[in-house]
């Protein structure tokens, strides 16, 4: 065991990754799995979750698959009735499971506004009520992760609800760091930007898709250098390694936190380095640039 591992303490540890099986809640659960965690993981994609435990399995860890829907409160409570089989006491805790359709707020109805508050805070309250006494079992503290995103942080059109509902998530975890401090249970959130996840390209309405689909390659690279500042997208392997810092006795003394895993947008707040300006960084274009995109 290197320095670094033997600093991070994680090998030997067990945890819950809930919406697990694809997208980003499969590369937490594989890089928790190859860190030496034991994993339980529930997600709706059967397919998806199946593979995701092969690959784990593979790992030489002890891993549960539970097939459920996070966002209902009996599935996800007979999910944890699994986990108390599985392993009594858990270490680890990360609620991944979010996303939204994208659309004006006076379009929604009453019905899908209750579906976005649920998938992207009604159930972390479910699940971290769940997940609490797990984690005081093991006698020596713990950590809960949430997972929101900068929507939560700016302005979003198109993503009134879901945005309030990550806020709600992110104030949740702030105030329940507070709360089980004493016990040294940790919480924290990750908020993503943009990401190449399923579940970003699919809250875009299904024409705007397909004109992006038409845009070519090397368009979009320049466009996400203009608004990253490190000039890229994270992938979603840098996201689960946020988890595993989080996660890990690295983070022993971090609680409370959000840990913006962007390339730096929300640091820039709207800052682009505008492509014919000289690599000039403005909420808006000069001279050159509007040239070439008005003139």
């Amino acid at each position: 065991m290197g320095r670094l591992e033997e600093r991070a303490r994680l090998s030997g540890r067990s945890a819950v990754i809930v919406g697990g099986g694809g997208g980003i809640g499969r590369a937490v659960t594989l890089a928790l799995a190859q860190a030496g965690v034991d994993v339980a993981v529930c997600d709706l994609d059967a397919a998806a979750l199946a593979d995701t435990r092969a690959q784990a399995s593979a790992l030489g860890r002890r891993v549960l698959g539970v097939v459920a829907d996070a966002t209902c409160p009996a599935q996800l409570a007979d999910f944890y009735e699994s986990v108390e089989c599985f392993s009594p006491a858990i270490d680890i805790i990360v609620n991944v499971v979010g996303g939204v359709r994208m659309a004006p707020f006076l379009e929604k109805t009453r019905a899908s506004c209750d579906a976005d508050l649920q998938r992207n805070f009604g159930y972390v309250l479910d699940s971290t009520r769940l997940a609490v006494p797990l984690l005081r079992r093991t006698g020596r503290g713990g950590c809960l992760i949430n997972f929101t995103t900068i929507e939560a942080h700016r302005a979003a059109g198109g993503f009134a609800v879901y945005a309030a509902a990550k806020a709600a998530t992110t104030q949740f975890s702030r105030a329940l760091a507070w709360e089980l401090g004493p016990e040294r249970i940790r919480v924290n959130v990750v908020a993503p930007d943009t990401t190449p996840s399923r579940g970003n390209v699919e809250a875009l309405p299904a024409e705007m898709r397909a004109r992006n689909a038409e845009v070519p390659p090397s368009w979009w690279r320049e466009a996400l250098a203009m608004y990253i500042p490190l000039g890229e997208p994270p992938s979603i392997d840098d996201l689960a390694d946020a988890v595993l810092f989080l996660a890990s006795d690295l983070a022993r003394s971090i609680t409370g936190q959000v840990i913006h895993v962007d390339g730096g947008t929300s640091a820039a707040l709207g800052m682009l380095r505008w492509p014919h300006d000289g690599g000039v960084t403005l909420p808006v274009p000069m001279s050159a640039t509007m040239r070439k995109l008005f003139g």
